[in-house]
């Protein structure tokens, strides 16, 4: 069998110029032709409404189909601190090259450098759209938009609507899309969910979907279909992702022939409360902005923290000198902003040496306590307020008098469908973007770069890159739904819905991902062995084994059914966490988010194996049980030096 090869379709020349050249010499769709092109855009967050809503402004007919009642319930508007760009409203240094940077850093080497410059390229444009949508970004005085800074930074370059960023764009996004849907270049389908994908001759032809409500399992066609359904976190099952949120479009493309890149890449999050009970189906974000006044610390003497865990001692009554603020300690020169991957690690290994709080032990303390002396509670109030009463629903505590209690939780997924330069995966006319992709974040996301590249991707770079692939496709009559392939399709789905709906075992789907989600943590967490991925293995064959023959959905599968859709959700889960764990497995290195107890430094920082490691892994299917083949995407660096991250100075 030829080796294949991967073909990111990087554009020649200098890198401050290869999106500028790409953008002037690509194939274009003339205003007359664009109407005759059906696009289905699979998925209403920041990436997928923002693409929809702009490719329904250029002409082309665009199908979009979301799993919930509205585009406005799309996870993206749980997203709460910022937004990153290259503004330099602060005059602190800033530069397109500096946020550049500071991802490709941040992702510690592993993430594509054209893809990402352009990325930092785009982001002031995206401020500008937002704004004139209406987004209300925080202001100073002057009338400037304002700034604060995130997580692997020496910047203030976050944009931030006070701690609901997310929701405020979000709502941007989806006042474009409905105004396309009221101009009829967008047909708008809520409550459907994407089942498989159909290939005709090699090429993404369109999709089949099942109608939530009625049960009924339908056929779209179009010219190109474009991927935004997010990432995979909840293969853990507790995790800062909202429950619909699911990796299924995602493993149906891989099942069809697109590759699924860097699946161990899945970002912890410092800054979550930790987990409070058994019955919990979520765990809720703080946002990372808080880091910026608030202090992370644990109580220094081991006696002490012993004491609070026992209920005998309250985090106000540790004096100051007894505290260690950890962070600050350890890295001077970014103290409570390092990346989250770093600040994540210190909190385990903080607990994991005895010094945790709370009554699991399983959790470190976020302090304002020094911002309020030294800015007042009024101005802290007004920059976090709405995040503080968050916590204080959820937690019974108040944070302006007590100090936060925060854990590390699964938050994003930096794999996804693989992507070459223009968005395209390896199927013709099959496109993913926002964290459905892999592209911007190697190793590991900077805090505020998820709404950077959702709406980088959908605002500015789709809409160019996909015209290149359509271009040629202008006389390609409307896809017929009565193609024998759609027929297949529809019969696989049929048959994977009824095999599911005849197992009639004992077992809920809640418990058995529940069971999948602990196993993921347990082996597949925040630090990992050779041991701990062989034994996630064998699990994840017994769990699998156990799902097919004991799983117990009730209802029909002709009307609406809950446990269905996530039964379907859930077998993915567990070859995605399959995936993840092979990925994981062969990567015999620390970097970013994943990282292996063998591969660390002397100071425990992560240890990259440069020479043999500096690759995408790409992941092929190669059928039912059978183990998929590895392709790499080699990456070189041009621009930059490759180094060891260092966050101490």
């Amino acid at each position: 069998m030829a080796e294949i090869k991967i073909d990111s379709k990087i554009p020649e020349g200098p890198l401050a110029e290869k999106w500028s050249n790409y953008k002037a010499h690509q194939k274009l769709v003339n205003p007359a032709n664009k109407r005759r092109l059906d696009i289905i855009v699979v998925g209403t967050g920041l990436a997928g409404g923002s693409a929809a809503a702009t490719l329904g402004e250029m002409g082309f007919n665009v199908l979009n189909f979301c799993i919930q009642d509205s585009p406005r319930r799309a996870h993206s508007i749980a997203a709460q601190g910022g937004i990153n760009a290259a503004k330099n409203y602060q005059n602190d240094g800033d530069s397109v090259y500096r946020l550049f940077y500071d991802t490709i850093k941040g992702g510690d080497y592993r993430a594509r450098e054209a893809n990402v410059y352009r990325l930092a390229e785009v982001s002031n444009n995206i401020i500008d759209q937002c704004v004139a949508q209406g987004v209300p970004f925080a202001r100073e005085y002057g009338g400037l938009l304002d700034n604060r800074s995130f997580g692997g930074a020496q910047v203030s370059r976050t944009f931030y609507a006070k701690g609901q960023t997310g929701q405020q764009l979000l709502l941007g996004a989806y006042s474009s899309l409905s105004r396309q849907v009221a101009k009829g270049t967008v047909k708008l389908y809520t409550r459907y969910e994407m089942l498989d994908l159909v290939v005709i001759d090699g090429r993404a032809r369109g999709i089949i979907a099942r109608n939530l409500v009625t049960g009924e399992i339908e056929r779209f066609g179009a010219h190109a279909v474009v991927i935004a359904t997010g990432g995979y976190g909840n293969t853990y099952f507790l995790s800062t992702n909202a429950m619909g949120s699911n990796g299924s479009a995602a493993m149906q493309c891989y099942r069809k022939g697109a590759y699924f890149a860097n699946p161990a890449f899945a970002q912890i999050h410092p800054t979550c409360i930790p987990v409070h009970g058994e019955f919990q189906s979520k765990l809720t974000l703080m946002s990372e902005s808080l880091r910026n006044d608030g202090r992370i610390w644990t109580p220094k003497k081991k006696e002490d923290a012993e004491a609070i865990r026992a209920g005998k001692l309250k985090p106000t009554q540790i004096a100051e000198e007894d505290r260690d603020y950890y962070l600050e300690r350890r890295y001077p020169a970014f103290g409570n902003l390092v990346p989250r991957d770093v600040a994540s690690r210190a909190a385990k290994e903080r607990c994991d040496a005895g010094y945790g709080v709370g009554a699991t032990g399983l959790a470190v303390y976020l302090d304002f306590s020094s911002a309020i002396q030294r800015l007042g509670k009024d101005v802290v109030a007004a920059r976090y307020g709405n995040l503080f009463q968050m916590y204080e629903k959820i937690v019974d505590d108040n944070p302006y008098e007590t100090p936060m209690m925060i854990y590390p939780a699964i938050h994003y997924t930096m794999g996804g469908i693989w992507v070459d330069y223009e968005l395209s995966t390896s199927i013709p006319g099959l496109f993913a973007i926002g964290e459905a992709n892999f592209s911007d974040h190697g190793a590991n996301r900077l805090g505020a770069s998820a709404l950077m590249q959702g709406l980088a991707d959908g605002y500015f770079v789709l809409p160019y890159t996909i015209q290149n692939y359509l271009s040629d496709q202008i006389s390609v009559p409307r896809i017929k739904t009565d193609a024998p392939e759609f027929d297949a399709a529809e019969k696989d789905v049929k048959a994977r819905i009824q095999k599911l709906m005849s197992i009639k075992g004992k077992r809920s789907v809640d418990s058995i991902h529940k069971e999948l989600g602990l196993i993921m943590w347990d082996f597949v967490g925040m630090a990992r062995t050779k041991e701990s991925l062989e034994t996630a293995l064998v699990k994840l064959k017994a769990i699998k084994k156990e799902f097919w023959s004991n799983v117990k959905i009730p209802g029909a599968a002709d009307s609406l059914n809950t446990e269905l859709e996530k039964a379907l959700r859930v077998a993915d889960f567990i070859e995605i966490g399959e995936l993840m764990a092979m990925d994981a497995l062969n990567r015999n290195e620390s970097c970013g988010g994943h990282f292996r107890e063998e591969f660390q430094t002397a100071e425990g920082e992560a240890m990259r194996q440069d020479d043999k490691y500096m690759y995408v892994s790409c992941w092929k299917y190669e059928g039912e049980d059978a183990e998929p083949t590895l392709l790499k995407e080699e990456l070189k660096y041009e621009a930059i030096k490759v180094q060891q991250r260092n966050y101490k100075q």
